[in-house]
């Protein structure tokens, strides 16, 4: 990769990193743009650069967290609904790190006047973050509906689901016990949180099924 290219994609994946240690398991609202920077030693001019405005970053996390997943599924295929619980868990397991952070995202994707939009992530950042991965440049960075959308098809022709609908339909109910627990979770305050989303997910096979 040219040095420029490097240089670009090493900012974008070191604003990411130090957003994560700053937030912690506090609300995104909570740190400033000057706070990353700061650790970043960028100005910020550069950061607004790189992410036109803070809730950028919540994107790139979020796309960053789906490459994560199409990197796992390259290297360990599954199908069905093996698929949709190892997303499940996966997402369950992020929000026990980053609750403030995966709340804010909610937040910012229900946002009307700010339509959601997949943030790019560069063949050079992919390299930066699994350097041990052959060929991931290559690898195509599915949304967690593509893949849910998959699993579903695959489900449908295993016949894991067996109820008379659309694999539209289907795939946005998962969207909504997926994202939907996320909030639920929260205002009940539930833990552990892998066991909560699968239940919530059981509850929903039961009638599919």
């Amino acid at each position: 990769m040219s040095l420029r290219k490097e240089k670009a994609a090493r900012l974008k994946v070191q604003v990411l990193e130090h957003t994560l240690k700053l937030i912690g398991k506090k609300a995104f609202d909570d740190i400033y743009v000057e706070d990353i920077c700061e650790k970043v030693k960028i100005s910020k001019v550069t950061f607004f650069k790189y992410f036109p405005q803070k809730e950028d970053v919540l994107l790139y996390h979020f796309r960053i967290w789906c490459l994560g997943r199409s990197v796992e599924l390259k290297q360990k295929p599954k199908e069905g609904m093996q698929g949709v619980y190892f997303l499940l868990d996966k997402l369950s397991e992020e929000c026990e790190n980053h609750p403030g952070l995966m709340l804010s995202l909610i937040g910012y994707l229900s946002d009307f006047k700010r339509p959601p939009k997949p943030f790019p992530v560069k063949p050079e950042e992919k390299k930066l973050l699994f350097p041990d991965i052959e060929d991931v440049s290559g690898i195509e960075i599915l949304s967690l509906d593509q893949m849910l959308e998959k699993f579903t098809l695959d489900a449908i022709m295993k016949k894991e689901i067996t109820k008379t609908s659309s694999t539209r339909d289907i795939t946005n109910l998962f969207n909504t016990i997926f994202l939907g627990s996320i909030v639920t979770a929260h205002l009940a305050q539930q833990s552990p949180l892998k066991l909560f989303f699968r239940r919530n997910l059981d509850n929903l096979m039961k009638g599919l099924g």
